[in-house]
């Protein structure tokens, strides 16, 4: 009897199996945490893409930042004359817009190219389909890292014009100035810290979701590549929202703010643009931002519950 009973212990400090079914909710969630858990993997693959993009370039990732800082430059030169803004306080509107678009649109552009292009290691890696999107959410997130040193150069040259209150149109809140007059930089500012947090967890769902149907539907990412072209300039990226109230230079399509206020992409720029340029934020860009987020990951959890087992035969 001892020697059974010392014979059954090993049997009983075994770990037990998990036999829940493949289509199942906690499926979806283990996935989802052994990822995470994986973190050291999909963050070396993430900077390795980086690296290969660039590699045997003198500047590596820095071109990223020069690219960047370029095209705001030039755009803001640019639309500064055509809308007639004040230069110092349009060019840090225009950097830190484009800034966040790139992460926002490159997560959507390459999150649905995800699971397709990392055919191979799906066939060959055990690991979780979390590990691929988190690798892209990781490549954007460095990407744009590199791309604030352009915000944090701008910012330095014309903290003058922003650390105070300021109008778009003439830079100051004088009496008689159009459009809309901002506070300025203060400690509200980072309030963009938590904001970045928030759209980077949006990008997890959208990469996860959007990858699993390009996987099954090869012509959805042509179809939403267009549509994110159409939104850039449907979204106050490079004109301000400002000429559009009372009292601005484009008051005359005032009837326009509804639908500026029903694009979710404005919220999502808005929430992290704003405190870094020193614009209020309505609560109403958090309102819409966090509802996403719930819905989002909700809907994500469902279509990895039903399609993620079959992503590896998809692709």
């Amino acid at each position: 009897m001892p020697a059974a009973t010392k014979a059954s212990e090993p049997a009983d400090t075994q770990p037990v199996p998990n036999h829940a079914p493949s289509r199942s909710f906690a499926r979806a969630v283990q996935d989802l945490t052994g990822g995470w858990r994986d973190r050291e993997l999909w963050s070396h693959l993430g900077w390795q893409d980086i690296k290969q993009r660039y590699r045997r370039s003198v500047l590596g990732p820095f071109w990223i930042t020069i690219s960047q800082g370029v095209l705001a430059l030039g755009l803001g030169l640019l639309y500064s004359q055509l809308f007639k803004l004040h230069l110092p306080t349009f060019l840090p509107f225009i950097v830190t817009g484009f800034i966040v678009w790139t992460f926002i649109s490159g997560s959507l552009t390459e999150g649905m190219e995800t699971f397709i292009t990392n055919e191979g290691l799906i066939k060959h890696l055990p690991a979780p389909l979390t590990v691929y999107a988190l690798r892209t959410v990781w490549r954007q997130t460095i990407m744009f890292g590199h791309n604030m040193i352009v915000y944090v150069i701008v910012i330095v040259i014309f903290f003058g014009a922003v650390d105070q209150p300021y109008g778009m149109t003439t830079g100051t809140c004088q009496a008689g100035s159009t459009g809309i007059c901002h506070p300025g930089l203060g400690w509200y500012s980072l309030t963009a810290i938590p904001a970045f947090l928030l759209i980077a967890v949006n990008a997890g769902w959208i990469t996860m979701f959007l990858g699993i149907i390009s996987t099954r539907f090869r012509d959805f990412p042509q179809l939403i590549g267009s549509i994110i072209q159409l939104m850039f300039y449907l979204t106050p990226i490079v004109w301000p929202i400002d000429q559009l109230y009372s009292g601005g230079d484009r008051s005359s399509v005032s009837w326009a703010l509804p639908f500026v206020y029903f694009n979710p992409l404005y919220h999502f720029v808005q929430i992290i643009r704003a405190p870094l340029i020193g614009q209020a934020i309505n609560p109403w860009s958090w309102v819409v931002v966090l509802g996403i987020t719930v819905v989002g990951w909700a809907a994500t959890l469902l279509v990895m519950r039903n399609y993620r087992s079959r992503v590896s035969y998809w692709v």
